[in-house]
């Protein structure tokens, strides 16, 4: 089984009207894309016009929640990005605007608008379900630790994205992009396209600028994947430098959160806010004297002269010419901007970790999980994965309507985490990602980054087959735990491709001012059309 198909990618079940890939026989509307004043604004646009009085926290806020109300829920072929909207919003934005006058802005994201994913607690008036039926009503009794730092550093949050549902560990068949309570999200580029997942609705709502930025998670691919699908920036931060409490859990081991945004600037920035020790999440002490860091300093132009940079073309290329086409075009421009190329520079065992990787995660989504339930206490009934099972065969209908649930099968048949098969699992997953993978490559050849195509563009939306996968880059660093981070790299018919800059742990400095580098050199990134279906007359472009 490809390990794309369990993690790639909102309300009552969306109907998905099935849309040709040459034409649009039926006439399917898409949104209606009205101008957007604040298109493609970022973090320090909207900084400058708050000072300026040029803009309010709540004027803000009042625009997003109107792109909102008209991209993400009207026309034949809706975008279904955002599962619920914060009913405090725009009292937040009122209450930050009043700080401001008052006392000052309290940092960058002082009265920005955010969106974050529906596996990230929050202790308000909002639900946090994991896009699953079976956890509305259940509430967590705090807001999750990368929550509160948003809320302590001013940012307005404007609601929940929809995900593939249980973070896309539910199916072997999945769609990416569906949940039960959210129906299909779809990608703004082609609405027959798949958002990927799966922070499938967190990458779709920042593309589509029903938000500022946006918060995602990832085990493995759930960050990168729908930001390349998107033409996003998605960091994937090393495992412990962002905290994982009150975020509904997949692995211990791999999971993180992490920024989604329109610029590696406003990466930085987000980052900076996210990034912290949180006592309730011992990863996070290994990161101590790496958070605090202001991450925008390592925001460098030039950032890619004399950057050792290897290719790794084993695995990671191949699978589809066009996309190869285009990171060769963001090879010369890299050379071409001072960086000395490795090519190739393989990671070594890169084709093992597949099946240890799987056994880790079914061990870890069953313990995880059943902690998760155990921690929301009488709000839910829930205890076990064999409750969600036996929740989900009662709700057919609307949980089960097009693909099932293989993957809760097969993590209700592990055992604890002290099985010998898991222990085992998790120490080939270490050594072959870290020692004898990632590492052992950088050493050899001296490299600040490994670069490769983060994934193909994105494929069609199949309810009946479930996603279909050529190939992906997010593997060696969600396994080892270490940074990754994906950049708009161009498009193929007008579909986003992504490059990942691949690095150690604590690499994020160094990503972010090479990617920032490329970024500024090409300017691939381009705001979504909402066509309903991509123009296969196109070959490469827009």
């Amino acid at each position: 089984m490809s390990r794309r198909a369990f993690l790639g990618g909102s309300a009552a079940v969306t109907a998905l009207a099935t849309v040709d890939a040459t034409a649009n026989p039926r006439g399917l509307a898409a949104p209606s894309s009205s101008p957007f004043e604040l298109e493609e604004a970022t973090i320090v646009d909207l900084q400058a016009g708050m000072r300026e009085g040029k803009y309010t926290a709540h004027g803000l806020t009042e625009r997003y929640l109107a792109r909102i109300a008209a991209m993400d829920r009207t026309g034949s072929l809706p975008l279904l990005s955002v599962i619920e909207l914060n009913p405090d919003a725009l009292a937040i934005a009122q209450a930050l605007d009043l700080e401001r006058k008052e006392k000052g802005a309290r940092g960058p994201l002082h009265g920005i608008p955010v969106l974050i994913k529906d596996n990230i607690a929050t202790a308000d008036r909002m639900q946090t379900t994991a896009g699953s039926l079976a956890l509305v009503g259940a509430v967590p009794s705090r807001d999750a630790f990368v929550v509160e730092r948003l809320r302590a550093a001013g940012a307005v949050i404007l609601g929940k994205t929809n995900l593939s549902e249980w973070a896309n560990f539910r199916s072997t068949r999945s769609a990416s992009g569906w949940s039960g309570r959210g129906g299909q999200c779809r990608n703004p580029y082609a609405l027959d396209r798949s958002p990927s997942g799966s922070s499938s609705g967190s990458g779709a709502a920042t593309a589509a600028n029903l938000c500022v930025v946006s918060v995602g998670t990832e085990t493995d691919g759930s960050i990168v994947s729908p930001a390349a699908a998107c033409s996003l920036v998605g960091l994937k931060p090393t495992v412990g430098l962002v905290s994982r409490s009150g975020i509904i859990p997949i692995s211990h081991s791999q999971d993180t959160a992490g920024p989604m945004t329109r610029t590696v600037a406003d990466a930085a920035a987000l980052l900076t806010v996210l990034a912290g020790v949180d006592a309730s999440d011992v990863a996070t002490a290994a990161s101590q004297g790496r958070t605090g860091l202001d991450y925008t300093k390592f925001l460098d132009a030039d950032g890619l002269k004399g950057a050792r940079i290897g290719v790794p073309r084993e695995r990671f290329f191949g699978y589809h010419a066009a996309t190869d086409a285009l990171v060769e075009q963001a090879l010369e421009v890299m050379k071409s901007k001072g960086a000395i190329l490795v090519d190739p520079a393989s990671i070594p065992n890169a084709a093992k970790l597949d099946e240890p990787e799987f056994e880790v995660l079914l061990h870890e989504f069953k313990a995880g999980v059943e902690s998760w339930l155990a921690s929301l206490g009488g709000t839910t009934k829930l205890r076990t994965i064999a409750d969600l099972i036996r929740f989900n065969e009662e709700h057919q209908d609307s949980e089960m309507p097009y693909f099932g649930q293989e993957l809760l099968r097969q993590a209700q048949a592990r055992g604890p985490l002290s099985d010998a098969k898991y222990l085992k699992a998790l120490a080939s997953s270490r050594r072959l990602s870290r020692a004898q993978g990632i590492d052992e490559v950088m050493r050899k050849h001296q490299l600040d980054a490994l670069v490769a195509p983060t994934q193909a563009p994105p494929g069609l939306i199949d309810l009946v087959n479930g996603d279909h996968w050529l190939g992906s880059s997010s593997t060696p660093a969600a396994v080892s735990g270490y940074a990754t981070l994906t950049v708009p790299a161009g498009y193929v018919r007008g579909l986003p491709v992504g490059l990942s800059f691949i690095g150690r742990a604590w690499s994020e400095p160094t990503l972010l001012k090479l990617a920032h580098a490329y970024e500024q050199a090409t300017r691939h990134r381009r705001p979504p059309g909402f066509v309903p279906t991509a123009d296969l007359r196109l070959v490469a472009g827009r």
